[in-house]
């Protein structure tokens, strides 16, 4: 999407970051920007995961209001 000029980030779970950042690097994006969340997500009550949503949904938005900066990154 950001070849396009729409900004983004990917959203995983904790363990998965390390994974998720080896694949940016091979695609040729290394310092691609990760929003970590806790994992398991799949034992979370629907008004949990709700509530978990909201939260990445805050944090993804404040990660694409602030001012771009290499190594940008947030996690929860």
């Amino acid at each position: 999407m950001e070849e396009q000029g729409v900004p983004a980030i990917a959203v995983v779970t904790t363990p998965f970051r390390n994974t998720g950042e080896a694949m940016a690097a091979s695609w040729g994006k290394p310092g691609y920007p990760f929003l970590d969340t806790p994992h398991p997500i799949a034992n979370l009550t629907a008004a949990d995961l709700d509530k978990r949503a909201d939260e990445l949904a805050d944090a993804c938005e404040q990660w694409l209001r602030a001012p771009a900066s290499p190594g940008r990154d947030y996690g929860l």
